[in-house]
Protein backbone atom coordinates (compact mmCIF):
# COMPACT_ATOMS: atom_id res chain seq x y z
CA UNK A 1 0.00 0.00 0.00
CA UNK A 2 2.67 2.47 0.76
CA UNK A 3 4.62 1.39 -2.34
CA UNK A 4 1.56 2.23 -4.50
CA UNK A 5 1.04 5.81 -2.27
CA UNK A 6 4.84 6.84 -2.88
CA UNK A 7 3.97 5.88 -6.80
CA UNK A 8 1.18 8.25 -7.15
CA UNK A 9 3.20 10.96 -5.35
CA UNK A 10 5.91 10.25 -8.00
CA UNK A 11 3.24 10.72 -10.63
CA UNK A 12 1.48 13.76 -9.28
CA UNK A 13 4.90 16.00 -9.22
CA UNK A 14 5.87 14.54 -12.88
CA UNK A 15 2.54 15.33 -14.39
CA UNK A 16 0.69 17.77 -12.56
CA UNK A 17 2.86 20.87 -13.97
CA UNK A 18 2.51 19.91 -17.60
CA UNK A 19 -1.44 20.02 -16.58
CA UNK A 20 -0.93 23.28 -14.68
CA UNK A 21 0.51 25.18 -17.75
CA UNK A 22 -2.38 24.45 -19.79
CA UNK A 23 -0.87 25.44 -23.00
CA UNK A 24 2.58 25.44 -24.94
CA UNK A 25 5.32 26.68 -22.93
CA UNK A 26 6.89 28.72 -26.31
CA UNK A 27 3.82 31.40 -26.60
CA UNK A 28 4.29 31.67 -22.65
CA UNK A 29 7.27 31.57 -21.45
CA UNK A 30 9.39 29.04 -20.26
CA UNK A 31 8.16 27.59 -16.71
CA UNK A 32 11.62 27.25 -14.34
CA UNK A 33 9.58 26.63 -11.24
CA UNK A 34 6.51 24.77 -10.19
CA UNK A 35 5.20 24.18 -6.46
CA UNK A 36 2.43 22.50 -4.10
CA UNK A 37 2.73 24.84 -1.31
CA UNK A 38 -0.43 24.19 1.71
CA UNK A 39 -0.47 26.53 4.90
CA UNK A 40 -3.22 26.86 7.47
CA UNK A 41 -6.11 28.94 7.31
CA UNK A 42 -5.70 32.80 9.02
CA UNK A 43 -1.63 32.36 8.69
CA UNK A 44 0.23 34.63 6.29
CA UNK A 45 1.65 32.62 2.81
CA UNK A 46 4.57 34.01 1.31
CA UNK A 47 4.90 32.82 -2.29
CA UNK A 48 8.59 32.85 -3.29
CA UNK A 49 9.53 34.30 -6.53
CA UNK A 50 13.54 35.25 -7.06
CA UNK A 51 15.33 35.62 -10.49
CA UNK A 52 18.80 37.33 -9.93
CA UNK A 53 18.62 38.15 -14.00
CA UNK A 54 15.84 40.01 -13.25
CA UNK A 55 18.09 42.70 -10.94
CA UNK A 56 17.94 46.58 -11.80
CA UNK A 57 20.96 47.81 -11.59
CA UNK A 58 20.79 50.90 -13.68
CA UNK A 59 23.85 49.98 -14.99
CA UNK A 60 24.85 53.34 -17.50
CA UNK A 61 27.78 51.68 -19.03
CA UNK A 62 25.75 48.97 -21.23
CA UNK A 63 27.45 49.18 -24.08
CA UNK A 64 30.23 47.60 -22.78
CA UNK A 65 28.43 44.80 -21.93
CA UNK A 66 28.13 43.82 -25.49
CA UNK A 67 31.29 42.03 -27.32
CA UNK A 68 32.19 40.54 -30.32
CA UNK A 69 35.70 39.19 -31.21
CA UNK A 70 36.92 36.46 -33.78
CA UNK A 71 39.04 33.73 -32.81
CA UNK A 72 41.04 30.83 -34.84
CA UNK A 73 42.10 27.93 -34.84
CA UNK A 74 45.11 25.97 -36.30
CA UNK A 75 45.81 22.51 -36.56
CA UNK A 76 48.89 22.38 -38.31
CA UNK A 77 51.83 22.84 -37.92
CA UNK A 78 50.39 22.34 -34.18
CA UNK A 79 47.51 23.23 -32.77
CA UNK A 80 47.12 27.26 -31.87
CA UNK A 81 44.35 29.65 -30.57
CA UNK A 82 44.80 32.81 -31.68
CA UNK A 83 42.59 35.95 -31.36
CA UNK A 84 42.21 38.18 -34.75
CA UNK A 85 39.83 40.98 -33.24
CA UNK A 86 37.51 42.13 -30.72
CA UNK A 87 35.17 44.99 -30.62
CA UNK A 88 32.19 46.81 -28.63
CA UNK A 89 29.78 49.53 -29.10
CA UNK A 90 31.59 51.80 -27.00
CA UNK A 91 35.18 51.53 -28.27
CA UNK A 92 37.13 51.20 -31.99
CA UNK A 93 38.03 47.59 -33.33
CA UNK A 94 41.05 45.85 -31.86
CA UNK A 95 43.29 43.71 -34.03
CA UNK A 96 45.95 41.64 -32.09
CA UNK A 97 48.37 41.16 -34.98
CA UNK A 98 50.05 43.60 -36.48
CA UNK A 99 50.40 41.96 -39.97
CA UNK A 100 46.22 41.82 -39.90
CA UNK A 101 45.99 45.44 -39.38
CA UNK A 102 44.38 47.25 -42.66
CA UNK A 103 43.60 43.68 -43.84
CA UNK A 104 41.15 42.19 -41.30
CA UNK A 105 38.36 44.23 -39.80
CA UNK A 106 34.57 43.74 -39.21
CA UNK A 107 31.72 46.51 -40.32
CA UNK A 108 31.93 49.96 -37.96
CA UNK A 109 27.70 49.35 -38.02
CA UNK A 110 27.97 46.02 -36.36
CA UNK A 111 25.96 46.86 -33.08
CA UNK A 112 23.67 48.61 -35.13
CA UNK A 113 22.27 46.49 -37.95
CA UNK A 114 23.64 42.95 -35.98
CA UNK A 115 26.67 42.36 -39.29
CA UNK A 116 29.44 40.56 -37.10
CA UNK A 117 31.00 38.94 -40.41
CA UNK A 118 34.93 39.14 -40.79
CA UNK A 119 36.35 40.54 -43.93
CA UNK A 120 40.11 39.19 -44.85
CA UNK A 121 41.23 40.61 -47.64
CA UNK A 122 44.44 40.06 -49.86
CA UNK A 123 44.05 35.72 -48.50
CA UNK A 124 47.59 34.51 -47.77
CA UNK A 125 48.05 30.35 -46.68
CA UNK A 126 48.29 31.50 -43.24
CA UNK A 127 45.01 32.15 -42.89
CA UNK A 128 43.91 28.26 -43.15
CA UNK A 129 41.81 27.55 -40.37
CA UNK A 130 38.67 27.67 -38.27
CA UNK A 131 37.84 30.68 -37.13
CA UNK A 132 35.17 31.24 -34.54
CA UNK A 133 32.54 34.24 -33.84
CA UNK A 134 31.61 34.21 -30.13
CA UNK A 135 29.12 37.38 -29.36
CA UNK A 136 28.56 37.68 -25.73
CA UNK A 137 26.45 39.71 -23.75
CA UNK A 138 27.48 39.87 -20.55
CA UNK A 139 24.25 41.79 -18.49
CA UNK A 140 21.75 39.59 -20.02
CA UNK A 141 23.76 36.20 -19.65
CA UNK A 142 23.79 35.07 -23.34
CA UNK A 143 26.70 33.56 -25.40
CA UNK A 144 26.74 32.54 -28.81
CA UNK A 145 29.31 31.16 -31.07
CA UNK A 146 29.43 30.61 -34.77
CA UNK A 147 32.24 28.33 -36.42
CA UNK A 148 33.51 28.80 -40.31
CA UNK A 149 36.84 27.02 -41.56
CA UNK A 150 38.75 28.97 -43.98
CA UNK A 151 40.68 26.89 -46.75
CA UNK A 152 43.12 28.41 -49.49
CA UNK A 153 43.47 26.75 -52.49
CA UNK A 154 45.41 28.20 -55.96
CA UNK A 155 43.34 26.53 -58.87
CA UNK A 156 40.27 28.21 -59.83
CA UNK A 157 38.12 25.21 -60.36
CA UNK A 158 38.25 24.20 -56.91
CA UNK A 159 36.80 27.66 -55.21
CA UNK A 160 33.91 26.91 -53.76
CA UNK A 161 32.00 26.61 -50.44
CA UNK A 162 30.09 24.17 -48.53
CA UNK A 163 28.54 22.48 -45.26
CA UNK A 164 30.51 19.49 -44.27
CA UNK A 165 28.18 18.43 -41.23
CA UNK A 166 29.57 20.47 -38.68
CA UNK A 167 30.30 23.75 -40.03
CA UNK A 168 30.63 26.06 -43.11
CA UNK A 169 33.79 25.76 -45.41
CA UNK A 170 34.95 28.63 -47.54
CA UNK A 171 37.71 27.44 -50.18
CA UNK A 172 38.88 30.70 -51.50
CA UNK A 173 41.51 31.55 -54.33
CA UNK A 174 44.71 32.59 -52.92
CA UNK A 175 45.30 36.40 -53.34
CA UNK A 176 41.30 37.02 -53.15
CA UNK A 177 39.15 38.30 -50.75
CA UNK A 178 36.58 36.75 -48.66
CA UNK A 179 33.66 38.01 -46.33
CA UNK A 180 33.27 35.27 -43.10
CA UNK A 181 29.56 35.37 -41.98
CA UNK A 182 28.44 36.49 -38.50
CA UNK A 183 24.70 37.67 -38.27
CA UNK A 184 22.60 38.41 -35.26
CA UNK A 185 20.25 40.89 -35.82
CA UNK A 186 18.05 40.02 -32.43
CA UNK A 187 16.53 43.15 -31.05
CA UNK A 188 18.92 42.86 -28.07
CA UNK A 189 22.38 43.35 -29.94
CA UNK A 190 20.83 46.72 -31.04
CA UNK A 191 19.92 50.14 -29.49
CA UNK A 192 16.68 49.78 -28.04
CA UNK A 193 14.39 51.90 -25.25
CA UNK A 194 15.24 52.23 -21.79
CA UNK A 195 16.10 49.45 -20.23
CA UNK A 196 13.08 50.59 -16.99
CA UNK A 197 10.44 49.84 -19.62
CA UNK A 198 11.96 46.86 -21.03
CA UNK A 199 11.46 44.97 -17.60
CA UNK A 200 7.93 43.73 -16.05
CA UNK A 201 6.94 41.46 -13.79
CA UNK A 202 3.47 40.29 -12.97
CA UNK A 203 1.64 37.88 -10.54
CA UNK A 204 -1.86 36.31 -12.22
CA UNK A 205 -4.46 33.93 -10.10
CA UNK A 206 -6.38 30.96 -10.91
CA UNK A 207 -9.13 30.12 -9.13
CA UNK A 208 -10.12 25.92 -9.23
CA UNK A 209 -11.27 25.15 -12.48
CA UNK A 210 -10.55 28.71 -14.11
CA UNK A 211 -8.69 27.94 -17.29
CA UNK A 212 -5.15 30.31 -17.61
CA UNK A 213 -6.17 32.46 -20.64
CA UNK A 214 -9.25 33.48 -17.56
CA UNK A 215 -6.96 34.42 -14.97
CA UNK A 216 -7.01 37.71 -12.92
CA UNK A 217 -4.02 39.88 -13.05
CA UNK A 218 -3.26 40.87 -9.42
CA UNK A 219 -0.29 43.41 -9.63
CA UNK A 220 1.93 44.86 -13.05
CA UNK A 221 5.97 46.08 -11.83
CA UNK A 222 7.90 47.61 -13.93
CA UNK A 223 11.51 48.64 -13.21
CA UNK A 224 10.63 52.24 -13.40
CA UNK A 225 8.76 51.66 -9.75
CA UNK A 226 5.51 52.23 -10.93
CA UNK A 227 2.97 49.55 -10.34
CA UNK A 228 -0.44 48.73 -11.10
CA UNK A 229 -2.88 47.18 -8.75
CA UNK A 230 -6.29 44.84 -9.59
CA UNK A 231 -8.25 44.81 -7.30
CA UNK A 232 -8.96 45.77 -3.81
CA UNK A 233 -6.29 43.23 -2.07
CA UNK A 234 -3.21 45.33 -2.13
CA UNK A 235 -5.23 48.40 -1.22
CA UNK A 236 -6.33 46.20 1.66
CA UNK A 237 -2.49 45.40 2.52
CA UNK A 238 -4.24 41.33 1.99
CA UNK A 239 -1.37 41.19 -0.68
CA UNK A 240 1.92 42.91 -1.09
CA UNK A 241 5.52 42.71 -3.18
CA UNK A 242 8.27 44.77 -1.75
CA UNK A 243 8.90 48.07 -2.85
CA UNK A 244 12.95 46.98 -4.10
CA UNK A 245 12.18 44.31 -6.24
CA UNK A 246 13.82 45.01 -9.21
CA UNK A 247 17.32 46.10 -6.44
CA UNK A 248 17.52 42.52 -5.19
CA UNK A 249 15.65 40.52 -7.49
CA UNK A 250 13.03 39.56 -5.24
CA UNK A 251 9.11 39.21 -6.63
CA UNK A 252 7.65 36.96 -3.76
CA UNK A 253 4.06 37.53 -3.15
CA UNK A 254 2.72 37.98 0.43
CA UNK A 255 -0.82 36.78 1.21
CA UNK A 256 -2.38 37.33 5.12
CA UNK A 257 -5.19 36.22 6.67
CA UNK A 258 -5.57 33.19 4.21
CA UNK A 259 -9.09 31.86 3.66
CA UNK A 260 -10.61 29.03 1.51
CA UNK A 261 -11.39 31.51 -0.97
CA UNK A 262 -7.22 32.60 -1.40
CA UNK A 263 -6.32 28.45 -2.85
CA UNK A 264 -6.13 28.20 -6.35
CA UNK A 265 -3.43 28.38 -8.95
CA UNK A 266 -0.70 31.75 -8.61
CA UNK A 267 1.92 32.82 -11.42
CA UNK A 268 4.49 34.99 -11.33
CA UNK A 269 5.76 36.13 -14.73
CA UNK A 270 9.56 38.08 -15.69
CA UNK A 271 9.81 39.79 -18.82
CA UNK A 272 12.86 41.18 -19.85
CA UNK A 273 11.91 42.84 -23.26
CA UNK A 274 15.67 43.61 -23.72
CA UNK A 275 17.52 40.79 -23.27
CA UNK A 276 14.64 38.57 -24.40
CA UNK A 277 13.96 36.63 -21.20
CA UNK A 278 10.65 35.25 -20.44
CA UNK A 279 10.00 33.09 -16.86
CA UNK A 280 7.34 31.70 -15.31
CA UNK A 281 6.97 30.53 -11.33
CA UNK A 282 3.43 28.49 -10.68
CA UNK A 283 2.56 27.48 -7.22
CA UNK A 284 -0.71 25.63 -6.03
CA UNK A 285 -1.76 26.93 -3.00
CA UNK A 286 -4.33 25.17 -0.51
CA UNK A 287 -5.71 26.02 2.09
CA UNK A 288 -5.93 23.94 5.50
CA UNK A 289 -7.81 23.97 8.64
CA UNK A 290 -6.78 26.53 11.06
CA UNK A 291 -4.72 25.40 13.80
CA UNK A 292 -5.83 24.44 17.28
CA UNK A 293 -4.75 27.30 19.70
CA UNK A 294 -1.92 26.31 21.88
CA UNK A 295 -3.04 24.66 25.06
CA UNK A 296 -2.88 26.78 28.32
CA UNK A 297 0.23 26.46 30.63
CA UNK A 298 0.30 23.93 33.04
CA UNK A 299 -0.15 25.32 36.56
CA UNK A 300 2.50 24.87 39.36
CA UNK A 301 0.65 23.70 42.46
CA UNK A 302 2.15 22.35 45.61
CA UNK A 303 2.30 18.79 45.94
CA UNK A 304 -0.10 17.25 48.44
CA UNK A 305 0.76 15.92 51.23
CA UNK A 306 -1.16 13.08 52.70
CA UNK A 307 -1.06 12.17 56.48
CA UNK A 308 -0.39 8.64 56.03
CA UNK A 309 2.42 9.48 53.27
CA UNK A 310 0.92 6.77 51.26
CA UNK A 311 0.68 8.12 47.41
CA UNK A 312 -3.00 8.00 45.65
CA UNK A 313 -2.68 5.32 43.06
CA UNK A 314 -2.84 6.65 39.69
CA UNK A 315 -5.84 5.39 37.25
CA UNK A 316 -4.89 6.31 33.89
CA UNK A 317 -7.01 5.26 31.43
CA UNK A 318 -4.90 3.60 28.16
CA UNK A 319 -6.12 5.17 24.77
CA UNK A 320 -6.58 1.79 22.45
CA UNK A 321 -5.02 2.04 18.85
CA UNK A 322 -6.53 3.86 16.54
CA UNK A 323 -7.42 2.35 13.19
CA UNK A 324 -7.04 5.68 10.07
CA UNK A 325 -8.92 3.93 6.86
CA UNK A 326 -7.52 5.92 3.86
CA UNK A 327 -9.91 5.54 1.04
CA UNK A 328 -8.32 6.40 -2.08
CA UNK A 329 -10.17 7.74 -4.92
CA UNK A 330 -10.48 5.40 -8.03
CA UNK A 331 -8.83 6.63 -10.88
CA UNK A 332 -8.90 5.94 -14.53
CA UNK A 333 -5.95 3.86 -14.78
CA UNK A 334 -7.18 0.99 -12.00
CA UNK A 335 -10.43 0.72 -14.20
CA UNK A 336 -8.53 0.21 -17.13
CA UNK A 337 -6.04 -2.53 -15.12
CA UNK A 338 -8.96 -4.46 -13.86
CA UNK A 339 -10.85 -4.59 -16.98
CA UNK A 340 -7.62 -5.97 -18.42
CA UNK A 341 -7.43 -8.51 -16.11
CA UNK A 342 -10.81 -9.42 -16.41
CA UNK A 343 -11.04 -9.66 -20.56
CA UNK A 344 -7.67 -11.66 -20.18
CA UNK A 345 -9.03 -14.27 -17.68
CA UNK A 346 -12.63 -14.26 -19.83
CA UNK A 347 -10.81 -15.23 -22.77
CA UNK A 348 -8.49 -17.89 -21.24
CA UNK A 349 -11.70 -19.52 -20.25
CA UNK A 350 -13.23 -19.48 -23.87
CA UNK A 351 -10.24 -21.28 -24.33
CA UNK A 352 -10.06 -23.82 -22.44
CA UNK A 353 -13.68 -24.07 -23.65
CA UNK A 354 -13.01 -24.50 -27.10
CA UNK A 355 -10.27 -26.96 -26.49
CA UNK A 356 -12.63 -29.01 -24.97
CA UNK A 357 -15.52 -28.94 -27.45
CA UNK A 358 -12.78 -30.00 -30.14
CA UNK A 359 -10.99 -32.75 -28.40
CA UNK A 360 -14.48 -34.36 -27.64
CA UNK A 361 -15.79 -34.19 -31.06
CA UNK A 362 -13.17 -35.44 -32.18
CA UNK A 363 -12.89 -38.41 -29.81
CA UNK A 364 -16.84 -39.49 -30.93
CA UNK A 365 -15.89 -38.67 -35.11
CA UNK A 366 -13.07 -41.51 -34.24
CA UNK A 367 -16.29 -43.76 -32.37
CA UNK A 368 -18.45 -43.43 -35.43
CA UNK A 369 -15.51 -44.30 -38.02
CA UNK A 370 -14.73 -47.43 -36.07
CA UNK A 371 -18.53 -48.71 -35.78
CA UNK A 372 -19.28 -48.17 -39.24
CA UNK A 373 -15.99 -50.04 -40.36
CA UNK A 374 -16.86 -52.94 -37.97
CA UNK A 375 -20.03 -53.17 -39.51
CA UNK A 376 -18.99 -53.15 -43.09
CA UNK A 377 -16.30 -55.89 -42.67
CA UNK A 378 -19.60 -57.83 -41.26
CA UNK A 379 -22.03 -57.28 -44.46
CA UNK A 380 -18.99 -58.46 -46.67
CA UNK A 381 -18.82 -61.99 -45.12
CA UNK A 382 -22.47 -62.89 -45.16
CA UNK A 383 -23.29 -61.72 -48.49
CA UNK A 384 -20.30 -63.37 -49.90
CA UNK A 385 -21.30 -66.93 -48.29
CA UNK A 386 -18.43 -67.48 -47.32
CA UNK A 387 -18.14 -70.28 -44.20
CA UNK A 388 -15.62 -72.65 -42.82
CA UNK A 389 -16.01 -76.21 -42.56
CA UNK A 390 -14.93 -77.24 -39.17
CA UNK A 391 -13.38 -81.16 -39.14
CA UNK A 392 -14.57 -82.78 -36.39
CA UNK A 393 -11.52 -83.80 -34.30
CA UNK A 394 -11.87 -87.04 -31.97
CA UNK A 395 -9.98 -87.67 -29.64
CA UNK A 396 -7.73 -91.18 -29.96
CA UNK A 397 -8.87 -93.29 -27.93
CA UNK A 398 -8.00 -96.48 -29.40
CA UNK A 399 -5.83 -98.52 -27.77
CA UNK A 400 -4.41 -101.26 -29.45
CA UNK A 401 -4.62 -104.89 -27.90
CA UNK A 402 -0.65 -105.19 -28.86
CA UNK A 403 0.69 -104.51 -25.67
CA UNK A 404 4.31 -105.64 -26.88
CA UNK A 405 5.92 -102.24 -25.87
CA UNK A 406 9.22 -101.80 -24.07
CA UNK A 407 7.82 -99.02 -21.83
CA UNK A 408 4.92 -96.64 -22.10
CA UNK A 409 6.97 -94.10 -23.72
CA UNK A 410 6.88 -96.10 -26.73
CA UNK A 411 3.63 -96.72 -26.67
CA UNK A 412 2.27 -92.80 -26.63
CA UNK A 413 4.22 -92.44 -29.77
CA UNK A 414 3.12 -95.07 -31.72
CA UNK A 415 -0.49 -93.87 -30.75
CA UNK A 416 -0.15 -90.58 -31.29
CA UNK A 417 1.49 -91.48 -35.19
CA UNK A 418 -2.19 -93.60 -36.31
CA UNK A 419 -3.97 -90.82 -34.72
CA UNK A 420 -2.54 -88.16 -37.19
CA UNK A 421 -3.00 -90.64 -39.94
CA UNK A 422 -6.61 -90.73 -39.53
CA UNK A 423 -6.61 -86.91 -39.30
CA UNK A 424 -4.76 -86.61 -42.32
CA UNK A 425 -6.86 -88.87 -44.10
CA UNK A 426 -9.91 -87.20 -43.39
CA UNK A 427 -8.53 -83.87 -44.04
CA UNK A 428 -7.87 -84.46 -47.89
CA UNK A 429 -10.79 -85.81 -48.59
Amino acid sequence: MKLEITLLQILAVLFLPGAWTQSSTSALGAVVETKNITFPAGSKAVLPCHSPRMVWTQDRLKDRQRVVHWDMVRSSPEYSVERILDMSPGGRQRVYNGFNKGRVSVPDSAFNDGNFSLVIDNVVTTDKGVYTCNLHHHYCQIHQSIQIQLNVTKSVRKEKRYWDGERTVFVVLLGKSVVLPCVNRRSLWREGLQEDQQQVAHWDFQAPGVRQDRANRLVDLYASGERRDYGPLFAESKMSVEEDAFTVGDFSLSISDLKPVDRGLYSCHLHHHYCGLYERRIFRLTVAPSLPPPPPPASTTAPRIFQNDVPVPRTEEVEGPRVVNVILPEHRGYFVQHLGYFLATFLLLALVVVAIIVLTRRRKKRGLDYELRRSERGTVIVGGDVSLECTELRPCTQESLNSDYKNNLLKERDMTKECNKDLDGKMWK
